[in-house]
């Protein structure tokens, strides 16, 4: 899997500047509580910069994050996040972990079917026994439902505006989801542009998908519920969570 984040890294923090990532934290140790409540230890696949693990971590928990983009380990760094730059499809730790999470549906960038089973793996050969693997991903009722639309979002700070223009193109034989990016950001003091492109093939998931690809890995589905609102899945739900149990240990 190709590292998706290159240039657009740079601008990550701003274009989702307004993205609840308190609610999002809450939300996650509200479910820990539920389905994990003696956990202490998290590994998180995909962490970005850091700000997830860093709120897990004032939550009392001990966070170590895994990212595959090293522009966003670095900066994650800088704040005092504890990660480091891994593909988290090759990997291996020596360590265990209570819980493996995996938001901002980073599973679903994984498109294909090996790399899918890899990284289930890996969060199951990371967990201590009976342990949970909590991720979201895009789910495919509401993506042939709703479809996937043009969309253009603008962020600005002191320092910097951003446009970006998001063109989705579906591949129905995939099941994914080709978003192509084009970013354009001018500088506030100088009035300096930038322009820039990429393509984030996503991955979609029906429930029978994941439920196979749980027990390929060892797992079994504990709970799949609208990210955020607990709601039951739908074809109005983009953004499923999955909570599966580690039932076969190494």
């Amino acid at each position: 899997m190709a590292e998706t984040f290159g240039l657009y890294s740079k601008y990550y923090n701003l274009l989702y500047g307004d993205k609840d990532y308190r609610a999002e934290v809450a939300y996650v140790t509200k479910k820990l509580k539920t389905f994990a409540l003696a956990a202490k230890s998290i590994l998180e696949f995909g962490s970005g910069t850091g700000i997830h693990g860093m709120l897990l971590q004032n939550e009392g928990y001990t966070v170590l994050g895994l990212e595959r983009s090293e522009s966003m380990v670095a900066e994650a760094r800088r704040k005092g996040f504890n990660c480091q730059v891994t593909d988290i499809t090759q990997f291996n730790l020596e360590t265990k972990f209570d819980v493996v999470i995996s938001l901002f549906h980073v599973v679903s960038y994984l498109t294909d079917n090996a790399s899918l089973v890899n990284a289930f793996r890996n969060a199951n050969k990371h967990l201590n026994k009976g342990g949970l693997f909590l991720f979201d991903v895009w789910y495919t009722p509401a993506v042939y439902e709703q479809k996937a639309l043009p969309r253009i979002k603008k962020m600005q700070n002191a320092e910097l505006s951003i446009t970006r223009f998001a063109e989705p193109k579906i591949d129905v034989n995939r099941n994914l989801v080709d978003v192509q990016f084009t970013v354009f950001t001018k500088e506030t003091d100088t009035g300096k542009t930038d322009e820039l492109f990429e393509s984030h093939p996503m991955r979609h998931f029906s429930i029978p998908e994941i439920g196979l690809l749980a027990e390929l890995s060892g797992f079994e589905i504990l709970k799949a519920e609208e990210f955020l609102t607990g709601n039951e899945p739908s074809d109005k739900t983009w953004g499923v969570c999955f909570f599966l149990k580690k039932i076969v240990n190494d």
